[in-house]
């Protein structure tokens, strides 16, 4: 799942750290989603959402790229 939270944080001026603090979850959580490895729970991504006050669409994009587009 791609997602725009490493530029969320970053315009923020947040470090991983404290994004996860904020969150609940760890740095290396907060690192795992940022990268792609890792797709939040569903409460996760609602708490997310209610941090950066945007809708989870214009956070997370559920569409595989397939580089065709």
């Amino acid at each position: 799942m791609e997602n725009r939270l490493r530029v969320l944080r970053a315009e923020r001026g947040w470090s991983q750290a404290e994004l996860g603090g904020r969150l609940g979850v760890s740095r290396q959580a907060v690192n795992a989603i940022e990268t792609g490895k890792h797709d939040p729970s569903l409460p996760l991504v609602f708490k997310i959402a209610r941090l950066f006050e945007l809708p989870i669409e214009s956070i997370f994009n559920d569409e595989v790229s397939d580089g065709n587009r």
